[in-house]
């Protein structure tokens, strides 16, 4: 089993290089849900990083696994990790601006120390962490508000809708965390690609279509963006900081996406939030601060100096 451990200053580095790689995909991800539907740009998604990762597997030259149980735990893991929240954000972004997406996907590290507390012993769910969790939500109920639950709409079931997605991801680092040890980065990442392509083929084709080829260069500019760079290479620091610092850490590079995300999002697409959504992230911001810790330590320690 992986112990927890404190994110040292690699393990940051890497984060913040995936906040700006995930950052960016948000913009990438509306851009081509302007030609293409929610369901197609997620099977193209998956589809070509599982190409490119199982490319780099062959190069490496690592076995691919021969075990139903692995591959058991790959389907899931695509269900979880990918299938579930692309599909479910990329049909909210279709209704609410891409900023206020990336806030609520920032709410990732609430339900994942949540979800590693009850499956792990040594991501225990501490006064401290019940204290972030209870600001983290109350930051997430800000940035919905309370008009958007009272007017029941699309844009509500869109804010929603990415919400629960995060839920997901929160329990797929969990079950990676439980499966998936042990199993080199890139296998994990194709296998788990693999087993997402599998689910999305049939679904994407029933629901939308035939997927066509015949597409802009901005929309194929925008697909090798988030499907290459955002998904197959970010899933290969995705696994190794999860090896480093549990399930519970590794969703905190989600408080960092969020200001990418609003930037492009307004030099590119003229997009603009509200007040209350940018109060809501603060007050998650705030939740997350308290859940890691290391921020208090210090100005307690330089305190007592």
């Amino acid at each position: 089993m992986i112990q927890q451990t404190t994110l040292s200053a690699r393990a940051w580095a890497e984060l913040s290089l995936l906040a700006l790689i995930w950052g960016g995909s948000f913009l990438a991800i509306r851009t081509a849900l302007d030609e293409i539907g929610p369901l197609t740009s997620v099977l193209h998604r998956t589809f070509w990083a599982m190409l490119v990762l199982w490319t780099v597997a062959a190069l490496m030259r690592l076995q691919i696994p021969r075990s139903l149980p692995i591959w058991g735990a790959f389907l899931v893991m695509g269900l979880l990790n990918n299938v579930i929240p692309f599909s479910l954000m990329a049909w909210g972004q279709l209704h609410i601006p891409t900023g206020l997406t990336s806030i609520f996907n920032a709410s990732t590290a609430i339900f994942g120390v949540l979800v590693a507390a009850m499956v792990f012993a040594d991501e225990r769910l501490t006064p401290r962490k019940m204290l972030g969790v209870g600001i983290g939500f109350l930051g997430v109920c800000t940035a919905i508000g309370l008009d958007a639950l009272k007017q029941f709409d699309t844009t509500s079931l869109a804010q929603i809708a990415v919400v629960a997605g995060t839920m997901s991801y929160a329990f797929a680092g969990a079950w990676a965390r439980k499966t998936l040890a042990g199993v080199p980065p890139v296998l994990a990442a194709a296998g788990m690609l693999t087993g997402s392509t599998l689910i999305m083929i049939p679904f994407a084709i029933t629901v939308e279509g035939l997927p066509t080829l015949s597409l802009s260069s901005a929309t194929w500019m925008s697909i090798g963006y988030y499907a290459i760079i955002a998904t197959a290479f970010a899933y290969l620091l995705y696994y190794r900081v999860l090896g480093m610092a549990g399930s519970g850490n590794l969703m905190l590079v989600t408080l960092l996406i969020p200001p990418v995300a609003i930037t492009l999002g307004a030099l590119v697409r003229n997009e603009t939030l509200h007040t209350g959504e940018y109060v809501g992230f603060a007050i998650l911001a705030l939740g997350l601060s308290i859940i890691d810790g290391r921020l208090w330590k210090r100005r307690r320690s330089a305190t007592t100096v």
